[in-house]
């Protein structure tokens, strides 16, 4: 201690002479003396203007009477003693002289198992006065490292909500005062700030993840698995600067960690999904953060990446538009460990808490953007990824891995991923596997899919894949399948016209929907304008010869639940006056189709299809005035033979299906009754 002048141990000596009377009422059993003995001793020294040297030499006589005073039972008493020593410890110039009896006696009121304290306004103030101890103290505190975790183990947990703001604070500072001994005891602290972190005020969680950002700084690691589980967590929290504090530790660790490159793939996605809140200064620090954090990795790996750095490409081609491309060393961060961090997301995505699908879809397409071409080698566990997210019901978790197959169209080359989507399309084709196929398609430049567009085409008309299925869902998806082609392609879309119009006729076919069906009608307006013809009606002129012909290949095996009378059926309606001038191919197929042997409900269905055409017969089967010359087949072979009577209502139902068409061809005036009477011999 600094030793006092001559006239300052006068000073000194008089005001413990001075405070002896007030000291021996200390132990007064009345508490009223006690308290007024206490405020005495205050007005004596510390409400006097004395040096720090003197203060320092009352307070080395004063302090245990005081300490023994943090047990009396007058809580008033209690209370002035320790705002009491605040004031001394504060005001001294070494104060550490008072730390072998302050610590023991603080440990033995707030680091027991059961609160000793019973007043929690005190346990705040002797956690504040302990908080004061590491401010002026720094150092020296080490050798009292084991009580200062005792304490703050208990004190972390304590029921009063400022008492464990004001211990987090504590555990922040001791930890940053003695770096080279807290690592040996930082994981004690990790269990009780753990058991804390979820508490009901919001202040409190914040104070917590802030005391736990900088224990596990200055700590071993050991406990870090832990610690990254309840902060992925606090993502989701409902308070903003709960979710703020995340983002700051998390990004400050990923600067100034001493192990950081060990949890970089842990830390990483914590950060990265900070880029989705919902608060716009999060995803503004998280950015700020995440760009340092590649700038320094880049600078510390300046050697292995000369070669990238000496030559920095340009963004890849249909790069998205409106982002900013991550610098190189993000993207690198990315790419090394992405190996790391996909499977823990190809779990999450799938995860049943919705919020955890949500967190987990957004981060993947923030780790595609990175990825770039790195992400080819990682297609097969994305593909199966996004199959399964695809099927979600949240429809936000489908959006966000929608956005993520369209980042695969733009970074990987169209011959990987459509020989493994295609190929697993005919396997086991389902909503989701033509959802991630638009999205591709979309994703990519017409430029690049130009050479895969046959093959595309042929798998999209492929009854397996075409026709798996007759739910509005998946037909929907069918139909962006080919609207993305449309789009993306243009005019380079001639080479598959034939294959498309097959897929959009089966959609129409098998669909009752009329929202879809007018979907469809348009998509369909899209193919016939991008091939420079006037109208759908054209396009089924162009393609006419050959629809028919892959029709009539299955004809002899049509039922009434066959797909392909479905589709004869929507391309005689649809085509309207095209059919006119196909009736050399379409005869033939009702000829064979509505033979009394073939399926009376197939032939009952034909009939009512062929009846409505007849009533408008100038605008579809006639529109060319060619149908008088087929008379004599339409009827001896379709009309006559269904007239024939057999027992059974679906026989009547026929026979008047028949009349219907022979009505229908009267009425609308395309054949006259004496033509007919010239035909027919009945």
């Amino acid at each position: 201690m600094a030793a006092l002048a001559v006239g300052e141990k006068r000073v000194a000596a008089e005001i413990v002479q001075a405070m002896a009377r007030h000291l021996n009422c200390l132990n007064d059993e009345n508490k009223i003396t006690r308290k007024k003995a206490l405020e005495s001793i205050r007005k004596e020294t510390l409400d006097q203007k004395l040096s720090s040297l003197v203060l320092q030499e009352v307070f080395t006589i004063l302090l245990k009477p005081l300490l023994k005073c943090l047990s009396d039972p007058m809580e008033k008493c209690r209370e002035t003693a320790i705002q009491m020593i605040s004031d001394f410890i504060r005001n001294t110039p070494e104060p550490q002289e008072s730390l072998p009896y302050f610590i023991a006696t603080v440990a033995q009121r707030l680091g027991s198992q059961d609160i000793v304290e019973p007043a929690e306004e005190l346990r705040l103030a002797l956690v504040e006065v302990l908080t004061l101890t590491v401010e002026v103290c720094g150092k020296r505190l080490a050798p009292y490292l084991e009580d200062m975790v005792r304490i703050l183990q208990r004190t972390i947990v304590d029921p009063f909500p400022d008492v464990k703001k004001e211990s987090c604070k504590c555990a922040a500072n001791y930890a940053k005062c003695i770096p080279e001994h807290f690592h040996m005891a930082a994981d004690s602290l990790i269990k009780p700030l753990m058991q804390t972190i979820s508490h009901q005020h919001s202040k409190v969680r914040v104070s917590v993840i802030q005391a736990t950002g900088t224990v596990m700084q200055y700590g071993n690691g050991k406990s870090m698995d832990d610690v990254l589980s309840h902060l992925a967590q606090r993502l989701f929290d409902n308070s903003p600067q709960v979710r703020l504090a995340v983002t700051n530790v998390v990004g400050v660790w990923l600067l100034d960690l001493r192990d950081r490159y060990s949890y970089f793939h842990k830390l990483i996605p914590l950060l990265l999904s900070s880029f989705s809140d919902e608060i716009p200064e999060i995803r503004l620090l998280a950015g700020s953060y995440w760009k340092k954090i590649g700038c320094q990795w880049q600078q510390e790996n300046e050697e292995d990446l000369k070669d990238k750095l000496d030559f920095l490409t340009l963004p890849p081609p249909h790069y998205p538009t409106g982002v900013e491309r991550p610098v190189l060393g993000c993207r690198e961060l990315i790419f090394r460990n992405l190996s790391k961090i996909l499977p823990a997301i190809s779990r999450d995505i799938t995860d049943w808490v919705v919020g955890n699908r949500i967190k987990s879809s957004e981060l993947l397409g923030v780790l595609l953007l990175h990825a770039e071409e790195h992400i080819t080698q990682h297609m097969e566990l994305l593909l199966s990824m996004l199959y399964r997210a695809c099927s979600d019901e949240e429809k936000q978790v489908v959006k966000n891995c929608l956005n993520s197959a369209e980042l695969i169209g733009t970074f990987v080359n169209p011959e990987v991923f459509l020989k493994m989507i295609l190929t697993s399309l005919l396997k086991s084709p389902s909503p989701a596997h033509l959802m991630v196929l638009a999205a591709v398609i979309r994703g990519s430049s017409g430029q690049t899919l130009k050479p895969h567009l046959v093959a595309i085409g042929d798998v999209l008309s492929n009854p397996d894949a075409c026709q798996a299925s007759e739910k509005l869902v998946y037909t929907e998806k069918l139909g962006c399948c080919v609207q993305a082609l449309i789009t993306q392609c243009g005019p380079d879309c001639r080479e598959i016209s034939l294959q498309l119009l097959k897929v959009l006729v089966t959609i129409l076919s098998l669909s009752p929907d009329e929202e879809l069906h007018d979907k469809v009608l348009e998509i369909l307006g899209c193919l016939s304008a991008l091939q420079g013809l006037h109208s759908v009606s054209h396009l089924y002129r162009q393609h006419m010869a050959e629809l028919m012909e892959w029709l009539a290949a299955s004809q002899h095996n049509w039922t009434s639940f066959s797909v392909e009378r479905l589709q004869f059926e929507t391309i005689v309606i649809q085509s309207g006056p095209i059919i006119g001038e196909a009736l050399h191919m379409l005869i033939p197929i009702l000829k064979t189709c509505l033979q009394p042997s073939r399926d009376p409900e197939m032939r009952l269905q034909l009939l009512t299809v062929l009846s409505k055409l007849l009533l408008n017969a100038s605008e579809t089967v006639n529109s060319q005035g060619q149908f008088p010359n087929y008379l004599e087949p339409f009827l001896k072979d379709i009309v006559v033979p269904n007239l024939l009577w057999h027992a059974g209502r679906t026989a009547a139902a026929i026979r008047t299906s028949a009349i219907s068409c022979l009505w229908a061809l009267l009425h609308s005036g395309a054949l006259s009754g004496k033509q007919v009477n010239q035909t027919t011999p009945y």
